[in-house]
């Protein structure tokens, strides 16, 4: 049995990792609200209204190409691909499994976060290259 005094605790507690939490956003985009609903996302994963959740792999690239233009992106590719059914029986991809996602903010409106899927089999390099977006807003 482990017996820590109060000295020893508060030493583990101050080099004890710091607890992760997602951030809320709320579905914008008229495909949001109809398709994932307002969401959970962080580094590790995505959550959806529905509790479907897709779990990323690995942080492949921190920018991405937009309408043409270069932007500050996270780009993650899916631990195991799918394409969960979301609100209203609707999916996520809607033409086979989801194997990278990427998100950035939006060059119009800070306040905006752009997630983009794609069903390719390499690493995307541009928005032209997925089969859907949704727009979101931090609550």
């Amino acid at each position: 049995m482990l017996c820590v005094r109060p000295a020893g605790l508060a030493l583990l507690l101050a080099f004890a990792p710091a607890p992760v939490f997602a951030d809320s956003l709320v579905a914008v985009s008229s495909t949001a609200m109809a398709i994932t609903g307002d969401i959970q996302f962080d580094d590790f994963s995505i959550v959806f209204e529905n509790g479907e959740e897709l779990v990323f792999d690995e942080l492949l690239g921190d920018s991405f190409i937009v309408d043409g233009a270069r932007v500050g992106a996270s780009v993650y590719s899916i631990k195991t691909p799918a394409d969960p059914v979301l609100n209203n029986g609707n999916f996520l991809c809607g033409q086979g499994k989801v194997t990278y996602l990427a998100s950035w903010g939006d060059a119009a409106d800070d306040a905006l976060t752009i997630i983009a899927v794609f069903d390719t089999q390499d690493v995307p390099g541009s928005d032209a290259e997925m089969c859907a977006s949704y727009t979101y807003a931090y609550e």
